[in-house]
């Protein structure tokens, strides 16, 4: 268990944000947080503080945490922050701007289309109201593996 503080508001992110419980690799990362953002939980904004352990010898925001956020906001959208267990089919990502050291990174996702097992979804990542990468993923609803 991670003893990171999790609230949002430690890292300047709005309160009405949430913490996802459960994912190891994405607290020791981040953290990152959420809001769902209609009834339909089809659209969510997700945040992150960037530390300066994420960052790369340029002193930008490294782009394998940078892809970790994104996957994270496919998720999130797809299970409308949910705890349905999901995996990821396929993240397409492109880097169009860069994150520095103390930025606030903002993730806006849709869910495109919902199947019987497959979820359709995109996402732009920006800072300031910037991109700095767009994404689009395929996620797969699976059943949680009993203990």
């Amino acid at each position: 268990m991670s003893t990171k503080d999790v609230r949002p508001q430690a890292y300047g992110i709005a309160e009405h944000f949430q913490h996802w419980q459960g994912d190891c690799a994405e607290d020791h990362n981040g953290p990152f947080f959420f809001a769902v953002d209609n009834d339909q939980a089809e659209t969510v904004t997700t945040a992150f503080r960037v530390r300066t352990e994420n960052c790369n010898a340029h002193k930008t925001l490294h782009g394998g945490i940078l892809m970790m956020f994104a996957d994270y906001t496919l998720c999130i959208a797809a299970i409308g922050g949910t705890h349905e267990a999901v995996v990821t089919v396929t993240c397409n990502n492109e880097f169009v701007g860069p994150a520095f050291d103390g930025d606030l990174v903002i993730g806006r996702a849709e869910v495109t289309r919902k199947g019987g097992s497959l979820i359709f979804v995109r996402a732009v990542i920006e800072v300031d109201g910037k991109p700095i990468l767009t994404s689009s993923g395929v996620v797969k609803r699976v059943k949680r593996r009993e203990s």
